[in-house]
């Protein structure tokens, strides 16, 4: 069975078991967290949402908090003498999907 869920802008296709990188949830590590924005589920019977199904919910728990590898910023105009050098670390949360109820 699986499911697609929306968190942080963005859709993600999710299983039970599986482990996924979201944007960065308010929770500690060791918390279960509720996806409740479930726009499809998936397995012997599909069920679609318009735009979310009702009643189904994706129950995760939070592994850890963290920030992904640093990424370089770097802005130039040629000739003019102008160089920025700048980094970003964008913050994530790592879960686990535990249960896929629909």
């Amino acid at each position: 069975m699986y499911a697609i869920i929306e968190t942080g802008g963005k859709q993600v296709k999710v299983e039970e078991g599986q482990t996924i990188f979201v944007e960065k949830l308010d929770a500690s590590a060791g918390e279960t967290v509720t996806f409740d924005k479930v726009l499809l589920v998936g397995g012997d019977n599909v069920k679609v949402g318009s735009p979310v199904v009702d009643g189904a919910t994706v129950t995760a728990k939070v592994e850890k908090q963290g920030r992904a590898k640093k990424l370089v910023v770097f802005k130039y105009k040629a000739k003019k003498n102008y160089r920025r050098k700048q980094g970003h670390r964008q913050p994530y949360t790592k879960l686990t999907i535990e249960k896929i109820n629909g």
